[in-house]
This record gives structure tokens, C-alpha cells and sequence, in this order.
């Protein structure tokens, strides 16, 4: 009967989000178009001069491939970084990973050529991703760019736009960064600000902060990349773990991650994938979970009573709301094993 229940509800959950698309209301203005909500658990890093690599991922059950234009090349190799992605565009098929493009810096000098050349493809990126963001200036640098490349093209979809905390003008600007961006989305109709990432690396670097294996010194800044995000309705990735061979400290890391409320993390090598997309993922456990309280909370409410308990504690609507955010979850990735 359970599982009835839980599979009844991932069919209702499915064709509501077939139906709505991506859709969230940012600063008292609604935004929609005919996407569905794309898992971004594990993104991962793929330098875009290195055609092998790219090939590669997309055999893997990745969630989001991410085209390296910026630290991940060579400055003497940026220019075929460009020309690789840009072919391999129209030639790879990433299947259900989601194809992104991540372009230099706006302070760079570099990011104009990047966009130039990528977007000279037949097929769009998916996503594209922005380093380094800063001030509400960068945004409006990126999207008169952007606007240029694009003139007279014919967009089926429009991209989304993924921007970078990276420093600590950064990360005070948030707020204002994804205002800015909302409006130009808004008026320019040339992307849509699905999420935020957090480049903790570079963000340690600029407040000469020490990294250490519990990321303490980074809490405070995660806390808000996460709140800001969330109050934007956006996505928001955590931090790498750069010890490739730590897989229990990149697994104790992404559990926490997903507690504090990020929505995946990125990765630098195929053997964290799936560790990270499992700890970003809900068990069979919690979805079962999910679906008894969501259909108990729908009867209790019509019934018209007050306060309920369920499995013994009592239920509020914060606890609903998590409920049906891991139902809309698993109907997009499934549940895992747990």
C-alpha cells in the first residue's frame, strides 16, 4: 500500500512539474519557460581543450558536465579550449548530462572571445557559467556580450545562467548581483538565473584564510551563498574537495552540504560522482516517508482540522514543505539506497 502511494505520488509530482516547467517567483516578479527543473548533485569539471575528457563524460551518469574555458586551461590554451568546445557542441552527446559552458572571468579580457567563439555552434549550451562575479557592473558587462553574440539567432530555449562567489566583495554583493541579473533576464530575455556557486579556493585565497579538513572557515560564507540563493529560489553548488583520494571526507562533506540546504557540489575527478550524487539524493526511506506525510497532511486538511501528529510528533508546515521538496526531487533523480 506504500508503495502504491509513493509511486501514485511521484506520477502527480512528474505532471506537475511537466506542466509548470521551471517557474519560481524572484523579488515579487514570475518567471517561467519550458524547462524542467534540472539535478545539478554532482557538477563536474572538464577542461575544454582536452577533447578525450570530454568524450568521456559523457559515458558518465553525471548530472552536469561543465566545459572548461577559465582555471581550468592553460592561458596558452584558451583559444583552443574555445574551438574544441565549440565543435564539441555539435558533435557530443552528453544524453541526459546536462551540457554546460563555463566562461572567463568579465574582468578577465577573455570572456568576450569565449562567448564569441562557443556560441558560433549550432546547439546552445544548456548552461553558462560565470566566474568570478563581483559587482552588479559584471552582470550588465556579461549580458551587453551576450546580447551582441546573439543578435538576430533564433533562441528555442533560453540558457541558464549560473554565477560564481569567488571573493569577499562577492559574496557581500549577492544580494544585488541576482537582483541585477533578475531584472536584465527579465528585460533582455536572454537567460534565465537558475543558481549560484561557491568558489571556495579563490574565496580563501582573497581573505587569507587557511583551508582545514572541517571547513570551518568557510561556514559562514556557505550559510549565506545558501540562504541569498534559496530567497531567490536558485540553486546553490558547494565548495570541491580537492583530496582526490579522500572518498570518505568528499562523502562526509556532501552529506553535510545537503544539510545546510546546497543543492550539489562540484568535482574534479569521475570517482566522486557518484558518492556526491548519492548524498545529494533522498533514500527509499525519506521518499517513502515524504509521500505518508504528504497524504496524510492532504486528508487532515480536509477534514478541516486543526494540528496533526504523525508517526508520533507533531506536524507544522515546515514539516510538510520538506516533505514535498524531497517527493520533487526523487520525481526529477529517483531515490537512492539507504
Amino acid at each position: 500500500m506504500l508503495l502504491w502511494r509513493y509511486k501514485n505520488s511521484l506520477l502527480c509530482l512528474r505532471t506537475f512539474i511537466r506542466h509548470t516547467a521551471v517557474a519560481g517567483v524572484y523579488g515579487g516578479q514570475t518567471e517561467s519557460q519550458s524547462k524542467p527543473y534540472t539535478p545539478r548533485r554532482a557538477v563536474m569539471y572538464v577542461p575544454g581543450n582536452d577533447q578525450k575528457k570530454i568524450q568521456k563524460v559523457t559515458s558518465l551518469d553525471l548530472d552536469c558536465a561543465v566545459l572548461d574555458c577559465e582555471d581550468g586551461v592553460a592561458a596558452n590554451k584558451k583559444e583552443e579550449a574555445r574551438s574544441t568546445i565549440r565543435r564539441a557542441l555539435d558533435e557530443c552527446d552528453f544524453g541526459l548530462t546536462e551540457c554546460v559552458v563555463r566562461v572567463n572571468s568579465v574582468t578577465s579580457g577573455l570572456m568576450e572571445d569565449d562567448l564569441g567563439e562557443v556560441l558560433g555552434a549550432k546547439r546552445m549550451p544548456d548552461t553558462l557559467m560565470l566566474p568570478k562575479v563581483e559587482r552588479p557592473q559584471d552582470i550588465d558587462m556579461f549580458t551587453k556580450r551576450l546580447k551582441e553574440v546573439l543578435q538576430g539567432r533564433q533562441l528555442e530555449t533560453r540558457p541558464f545562467l549560473i554565477t560564481y562567489v569567488e571573493s569577499a566583495m562577492g559574496l557581500m554583493n549577492l544580494r544585488d548581483v541576482f537582483k541585477k541579473t533578475i531584472d536584465l533576464q527579465l528585460k533582455e530575455q536572454l537567460y534565465v538565473l537558475d543558481g549560484v556557486v561557491f568558489g571556495s579556493d579563490d574565496f580563501c585565497a582573497e581573505i587569507g584564510a587557511t583551508r582545514t579538513a572541517d571547513a570551518k572557515e568557510l561556514l559562514y560564507a556557505r550559510q549565506k551563498i545558501v540562504t541569498c540563493a534559496k530567497a531567490f529560489k536558485l540553486q546553490a553548488i558547494d565548495m570541491v574537495h580537492i583530496d582526490l583520494k579522500d572518498l570518505e571526507g568528499i562523502e562526509r562533506q556532501s552529506l553535510e552540504g545537503a544539510r545546510m540546504g546546497f543543492t550539489g557540489k562540484q568535482v574534479i575527478h569521475p570517482s566522486h560522482v557518484p558518492i556526491v550524487q548519492r548524498a545529494f539524493s533522498p533514500t527509499q526511506e525519506q521518499v517513502a516517508w515524504a509521500a505518508e506525510l504528504v497524504e496524510a497532511f492532504s486528508k487532515h486538511t480536509e477534514s478541516g482540522k486543526g494540528a496533526f501528529t504523525f508517526h508520533g510528533k507533531m506536524i507544522d508546515m515546515p514539516s510538510v514543505l520538506q516533505a514535498k521538496n524531497i517527493l520533487q526531487l526523487s520525481a526529477n533523480i529517483g531515490p537512492t539506497q539507504g
